[in-house]
């Protein structure tokens, strides 16, 4: 096929551009848990405050996050998945199912039960 068959990216190249980094997957997958402060999230997702930062500003950009500012002492800032965000829930739990069958190592069926760990 050539290219002027495609006029721009598959819909999962166009995907992959949106929610593919690193990081952006570690908070989209951290937020499934519900609202988190910016702390909160730093501390579970291992990030630098600066990536963090940077991240988050990119999927409340896109659609995938909402901030929320609570200006009473101390001030926080909570961030949790929208609807879009929340749509990707079902993409998660597949691909966790993949990784369990094909990245997880599996028992060796001639081994000795008695000798594993």
């Amino acid at each position: 096929m050539s290219g002027e068959d495609h006029p721009g990216p598959c819909p999962i190249v166009r995907s992959i551009e949106q929610i593919g980094s690193q990081w952006r997957l570690v908070v989209l997958h951290d937020l499934r848990e519900g609202e988190k402060r910016f702390n909160e999230l730093k501390r579970s997702t291992g990030a630098s405050s600066r990536t963090l930062s940077r991240v988050l500003d990119d999927l409340q950009e896109t659609g995938f996050v909402s901030r929320r500012l609570e200006e009473d002492a101390p001030v926080a800032t909570y961030y949790e998945l929208t609807e879009k965000g929340e749509s990707l829930c079902p993409v998660f739990d597949e691909i966790e199912n993949w990784a369990d069958e094909w990245l997880v190592p599996k028992a060796d069926p001639d081994a000795d039960p008695a000798t594993a760990d």
